[in-house]
């Protein structure tokens, strides 16, 4: 038996990949993120299951769990928000494992970056505008280091997602501001994915006083760039004189 490390999604259950369904659905014991995960991704789990909830326990406990677990031969599933891949603190636990010779694997999940696209319907690179996305965060008690400060990204205009940086929102805004013309469009996403998903849209100039207003000071994803004006260049690739191996040149009428 072995770990299974899991990215549960954003909130909607219906989020979450088959596998890591099939994985619930077989779990001798799960261990969640009990402040970020939506309730309803643990209906698959077999009633009588053993649920730890992660958010009050350390490092070590959350890891005496899953060894005794795994050595009762059970299936530990480890679910955590997103993709676990990103500011997962998933790292620490799989070296812990290691060290114990225990199994594990990871299941990706849908991260909230994609689900704030999908919510804003927009295309997160536009041709002619932005083909790179920059996933960061502000620093807070989790340094960030010099060369990824907020100042010298935005100075790519990259289309740019900040997690965990709500919070934070009016000193991010007057780092990005360095950078970003003032009416760059901006968004912030709160709980997508989940019923009471709220999102504010405006000038990155704004967009603080807006986040406030709204009372927005946690789990909320910060959008920043043209992409969101959805008024981009289209893509070459269904264009009639852009051939490639599936499809052939049109000729110009």
């Amino acid at each position: 038996m072995k770990v299974y490390f899991i990215g549960a999604g954003p909130g909607d259950p219906e989020l979450m990949t088959l596998k890591a369904r099939n994985v619930l659905e077989q779990a001798g014991a799960v261990i969640y993120a009990g402040s970020l995960v939506h309730p309803d991704c643990l209906k698959f789990v077999p009633a009588g299951v053993p649920r730890y909830d992660s958010s009050g326990m350390t490092l070590e406990e959350m890891v005496e769990v899953m060894v005794a677990e795994v050595r009762k031969n059970h299936i530990v599933a480890r679910l955590h928000s997103g993709d676990a891949s990103l500011y997962g603190a998933i790292a620490e636990q799989m070296r812990a494992l290691d060290r114990h010779q225990i199994s594990y694997e990871v299941i990706p999940g849908v991260s909230s970056f994609l689900a704030a696209a999908a919510a804003l319907k927009v295309e997160l690179t536009v041709p002619a505008e932005s083909q790179t996305v920059i996933l960061t965060r502000a620093p807070g008690r989790t340094p960030v280091p010099e060369r990824e400060s907020l100042a010298s990204l935005a100075a790519h205009q990259a289309t740019l997602c900040l997690f965990l940086s709500i919070s934070q929102i009016d000193q991010v805004a007057a780092e990005l501001l360095t950078a970003y013309p003032p009416d760059t469009p901006a968004a912030v996403v709160y709980k997508v994915g989940w019923p009471e998903e709220k999102i504010i849209s405006g000038p990155l100039a704004g967009i603080a006083g807006l986040a406030k207003q709204a009372g927005l000071t946690s789990t909320a994803l910060i959008l920043v760039g043209d992409f969101l004006a959805r008024d981009g260049q289209p893509s070459r690739l269904y264009a009639g004189d852009f051939a490639h191996s599936f499809r052939g040149q049109k000729p110009c009428e």
